[in-house]
């Protein structure tokens, strides 16, 4: 089937941004041809929405959405993106909620914002029972996020992971997932390596989080869910696995968590 011999899910990607969406069906094949048979498309406002149902439409058993605003633009959303999301996830349209959270790098200022949209959206993931992931970056993020859920009745994960092993350590035990996208493939990404060593397998997923963060021997490129087995490798090779084990075993994680595999 591929050079790993496995099935591949990419736990978090942005088909419908402008560069992979302007050729979805390049994008798509070369996917497929990477070995990737499940992506979930997170999308960030209506307009990305729209286009992701498009594209599932096309592709319905490799491609599933994922909808939210993030916290890094809750701040210029619009009620009408708002309340648009909010009706595909009440409508069940998409297979979980995200990307939320906190981002405390570039939008403290509108910290208040943030926390208000999150827990609107875990009150939505209580009512529809769908999970949720987290966008989570800047000074004090990780620490506020984990008193806000803490007692939160759903399924949540942490996309592109980059705190620290502690913080790693927190997540897990209030029973929340990890994601690890290209970043863990950078050479200066040393501590990040040494959390995908000490996390259970079977709490971690892998992600291209494209067309952001191509991993080490794609940057400077757009990165598209075809990359995905460099960043299998590095997980492999840290866990001191096989990527075929590794593959099978986080494939295993996401089909679970987004309840979409047979």
């Amino acid at each position: 089937m591929t050079q790993l011999d496995s099935e591949l899910f990419d736990s978090h990607a942005h088909l419908s941004d402008d560069s992979l969406f302007s050729d979805a069906q390049g994008v798509l094949l070369r996917a497929r041809e990477a070995g990737i048979s499940k992506i979930v498309n997170v999308c960030t406002d209506g307009r990305s929405l729209q286009r992701g149902q498009e594209i599932r439409k096309f592709q319905p058993d490799l491609v599933f959405n994922a909808a939210a605003v993030p916290p890094h633009y809750c701040h210029e959303s619009s009620e009408e993106d708002l309340k648009g999301i909010e009706s595909a996830i009440l409508a069940k349209e998409v297979v979980a909620i995200g990307e939320t959270g906190l981002d405390y790098y570039y939008g403290k200022e509108h910290r208040t914002k943030q926390i208000k949209l999150l827990e609107r959206y875990l009150a939505l993931a209580a009512m529809t029972h769908l999970p949720v992931f987290f966008h989570v970056r800047g000074e004090g993020a990780f620490s506020e996020l984990f008193s806000l859920v803490r007692y939160a009745p759903v399924k949540m994960l942490i996309h592109c992971f980059t705190g620290t092993t502690l913080e790693a350590k927190q997540a897990l035990d209030l029973g929340i997932d990890l994601s690890f996208s290209g970043i863990v493939t950078f050479k200066k990404s040393e501590e990040l390596r040494c959390v995908v060593k000490m996390a259970p397998l079977d709490r971690i997923h892998v992600e291209t989080d494209s067309p952001y963060l191509a991993p080490q021997t794609k940057r400077g490129k757009t990165n598209e869910p075809s990359f995905l087995p460099e960043i299998l490798r590095t997980i492999a090779s840290q866990k001191e696995i096989t990527p075929q084990e590794c593959a099978k075993k986080t494939f295993e994680n996401s089909c679970r968590f987004f309840s979409i595999c047979d």
